[in-house]
């Protein structure tokens, strides 16, 4: 099995049929553990509210993915903490950089929507979606 860590843009470009949900979908059901830093999870769930949906419809939706939440705890707080220099310039958000943080500190891929997180030189596979 291959786990693989997810951005919160490629959850909800699955969640919502958007560009890209097929390598997403893809990767699901292939994948062993679909693991999501817990702070890409409240923001998956932030932009879902933002946009109307209610708790349950929400909360089904996730639960249908499976996904592993991993705690944001000091190792990978500071992890993501730290990368802020390095991506400083690409303007990533701390969301961002916990994904990353955690896709490294794993030592798993992550799948993300965001292109240019390829062009950061980290020790990190970047699969992008679209």
């Amino acid at each position: 099995m291959n786990d693989v860590v997810v951005d919160s843009s490629a959850i909800l470009a699955y969640l919502q049929s958007e560009s890209g949900m097929d390598l997403v979908e893809s990767a699901v059901e292939r994948s062993g553990d679909i693991i999501v830093a817990s702070i890409n999870f409240a923001e998956v769930v932030s932009k879902l509210v933002d946009r109307g949906a209610g708790e349950t419809s929400i909360r089904s939706g996730l639960a249908a993915l499976d996904l592993v939440v991993h705690p944001l705890d000091e190792a990978l707080a500071y992890a993501a903490g730290l990368l802020r220099a390095s991506t400083r310039s690409a303007g990533l958000s701390l969301g961002d950089r916990a994904c990353l943080a955690l896709g490294m500190q794993l030592r798993l891929p992550v799948l993300t929507a965001d292109r240019s997180w390829e062009t950061l030189g980290l020790p990190v596979e970047i699969r992008a979606i679209r």
